[in-house]
């Protein structure tokens, strides 16, 4: 059982839709060679792959990837665009379970936010450690909570506000619980109103979990292209490393992941 919201049919037609700004090569370009320097050979992991914006392009590198998503619709939306699945393996499942053994592990675009309990987060982070060979590397994109911008009495942050997309996020401070609110006007004019909920991480705390897990801290950036994390960054990638030498247990042979593709029973 997880705490995730679920994307169901309708919300994985629309993902790549909606998110086209993530798709653009300014963003996605600078993600895929980051990535791909530390995976150097492989194999890489991703959790939460969704309709496959990083990893297909990671895996038309060389690098061998594998997924594992909580959605079904959302892997129905990757094989409409890698049919074979030797080629992508993914499995359903949420980020605290995984088999295999690879070189790196990662997490893109807040997904670790969707686990909604701190228990599960951390145990996002022990899984990554028990499937990280000795020397690999988890790396999460996280954004800074924008609580801080609240002037007294308010509960909400807008982060879009255009013609055609306004998006802002209400915050529980006391249990870390947020919901980022949607609602985008279609070309005929008509509304619409969609929202996912989270939970929010610091960088400290983030931290604080990679040492339960064993990983220690490499290397933390502002975005990307590697610009200097600051006290008025948004949002962090960051790196940890499990050290050389430590070898916990894992569910697999450290090859890739196998999958009986959409046939699986599905559980963002």
């Amino acid at each position: 059982m997880t705490s995730s919201d679920l994307w169901d049919e309708r919300a994985a037609q629309g993902y790549d839709r909606t998110s086209a700004e993530m798709f653009a090569p300014h963003v996605l370009d600078p993600t895929v060679e980051f990535l791909a320097k530390l995976a150097g050979a492989g194999p890489a992991l991703e959790f939460a792959i969704g309709t496959g914006r990083v990893a297909i392009p990671l895996s038309a590198k060389g690098i061998p990837v594998s997924g594992i998503e909580l959605s079904q619709p959302m892997i129905d939306q990757l094989r409409r665009k890698v049919p074979l699945v030797e080629d992508l393996p993914v499995v359903v499942g949420d980020m605290a379970t995984v088999p295999g053994r690879f070189s790196l592990v990662y997490v893109v675009h807040n997904s670790i936010g969707n686990l909604r309990t701190q228990d599960e987060q951390v145990e996002c982070f022990r899984n990554s450690a028990r499937h990280l060979s000795p020397g690999g590397r988890f790396v999460v994109e996280l954004w800074v909570p924008g609580i801080r911008r609240f002037p007294p009495g308010q509960s909400a942050v807008p982060f879009e506000v255009t013609d055609r997309h306004v998006g802002f996020d209400t915050y529980d401070m006391v249990t870390q619980q947020g919901t980022s609110h949607h609602y985008r006007r279609s070309d005929d004019g008509s509304a619409s109103y969609g929202n996912s909920n989270f939970r929010y991480i610091w960088p400290a705390e983030c931290d604080l979990m990679a040492r339960l897990a064993g990983l220690a801290l490499e290397r933390r950036v502002a975005d990307w292209d590697g610009s200097p994390f600051t006290s008025d960054s948004k949002k962090h990638v960051s790196v940890w490393r499990k050290p050389l030498g430590r070898n916990q247990d894992a569910d697999g042979d450290g090859e890739r992941l196998t999958s009986t593709g959409n046939s699986d029973d599905g559980a963002e």
